[in-house]
């Protein structure tokens, strides 16, 4: 009995792990792309009044679609909270995270799920009213905090305030939506999370000039797309797509160029773009993958600048997140 239950069990795994190995066969076959993302993050992923969604983080599930369906609109977005994301990705009801999720050592081990890359260097910090006259985190003692579950949020508070003896309480929701309310009506002091989620939530509030930003951040929050583990195939489709819209902005290659870099460009511009390249096989996509994608959504600054940087309301500099050779930390692969 104990062998039969062994090898059921064997047969279930290795079901399970073939299952897992088809994720782009089965989003080619769906003609869909289903992407986890958040209840309404400005900036990053939010629906306007006629449920279309749009932000960062859309951009790359738009990328990826576009990458492997050939068409940016082919996507599903399915709305997660922080306590759902990863069972969702786990489950099979998302193909891919790309949700504000930080990449860590537990993430990345226990839960089944692997993060591609990090598209957006964060880190966490602190809002305050104006009327609080506080101007420093370390001037928080005795404040009352709102924060999300299920994030990082909690335990970086823990540590960084237990290590300047700083008292505090937690006042914990488990959607964002919630948490602002809160903090919007005075249920709590202070709100913390990611810098990059605190100036667009502040952009939500009543009278947003009463809400300031403390300068400390106290964390490093590397932000990513994830996929599950177990698919080698779909992993490499993921971060590659990444990849690549880091890539094109180093080559000058943009949404509106894309076509004529393909005509006219260098060798090296032509060869990303897929002419001559057949380095798309090996991810079981087409040649123009790459130009698939970053003339459905452009490159990773044109990307940044339209939902979080200077085109956008947030108006937040890139700092670590310029490229590499402008002083920040992106950084992809030649893809070829």
């Amino acid at each position: 009995m104990k062998s039969a239950i062994l090898a059921l069990a064997s047969a279930a795994f290795l079901a399970g792990t073939a299952a897992s190995a088809a994720t782009l066969d089965v989003v080619k076959e769906r003609g869909e792309l289903r992407c986890g993302v958040s209840q309404g993050v400005l900036g990053f992923s939010a629906p306007n009044d006629k449920g279309e969604w749009s932000g960062f983080d859309i951009d790359f599930c738009r990328a990826v679609a576009a990458a492997t369906l050939g068409n940016p609109d082919k996507v599903k977005y399915v709305p997660l909270s922080t306590k759902e994301r990863f069972t969702a990705l786990q489950s099979g009801e998302v193909d891919l995270l790309s949700r504000q999720t930080t990449w860590t050592l537990s993430r990345d081990s226990d839960l089944g799920m692997s993060f591609v890359g990090v598209n957006y260097y964060d880190g966490q910090a602190f809002m305050v009213r104006n009327d609080l006259g506080v101007k420093s985190v370390k001037e928080l003692s005795g404040a009352s905090v709102c924060t999300e579950t299920g994030t990082t949020t909690e335990q970086n508070m823990a540590d960084y305030f237990s290590s300047n003896n700083i008292q505090y309480q937690v006042i914990a929701f488990e959607k964002p939506d919630q948490t602002i309310q809160a903090f919007n009506t005075a249920r709590c002091d202070v709100y913390s999370t990611d810098a990059s989620a605190l100036y667009a939530q502040r952009l939500t509030l009543n009278d947003p000039d009463r809400f300031v930003v403390l300068p400390e951040v106290i964390s490093k929050e590397p932000l990513g797309p994830a996929v599950r583990q177990g698919d080698e195939q779909w992993f490499k489709v993921v971060r590659w797509t990444l990849f690549a819209m880091i890539e094109a902005e180093e080559l000058g290659i943009t949404k509106e160029n894309a076509t004529k870099m393909q005509e006219s460009g260098t060798v090296g511009q032509k060869r990303f773009l897929g002419i001559d390249n057949e380095a798309g096989k090996a991810l079981g996509l087409g040649p123009t993958w790459a130009f698939q994608a970053i003339s459905a959504v452009g490159n990773y600054g044109e990307v940044f600048e339209k939902h979080l940087g200077k085109d956008s309301a947030l108006k937040i500099d890139r700092g670590l997140n310029k490229l590499w050779n402008q002083g920040g930390l992106m950084y992809a692969p030649p893809a070829r």
